[in-house]
């Protein structure tokens, strides 16, 4: 396991509005996408989608993608800060397949 730091968010993202509102958390309901909130968000801008792998010496390229949030989303959650997790301890069960409990 590899824990990284990912690099600020770019100007023109979505993520790097939602920091510069300075609040640490909020919820965003864009179901119903006629209210005022929304209409912000009606611009094409960059959404960052980090899974697996993170390349930050490709992240506009391999990371970034337009986005309409209120055309994607129903709701929006955000947390400005978040740590990595850490796995749970795990021992291997003996006459069972490394697999288990997910293996066939």
């Amino acid at each position: 396991m590899e824990t990284k730091t990912v690099r600020p968010a770019l100007s023109e993202s979505y993520e790097r509005c939602c920091h510069e509102a300075g609040i640490s958390a909020f919820y965003l309901d864009l179901h119903h996408r006629r209210l005022e909130t929304s209409k912000g968000l009606r611009k094409p801008r960059l959404e960052r989608a980090i899974g697996v792998i993170y390349r930050p010496e490709t992240e506009r390229a391999s990371h970034y993608f337009q986005a309409v949030l209120p055309d994607q989303f129903n709701e929006y959650i955000w947390f400005d800060e978040t740590k990595a997790i850490t796995p749970f301890a795990t021992k291997e069960l003996e006459e069972m397949p490394d697999t288990y409990p997910f293996g066939l």
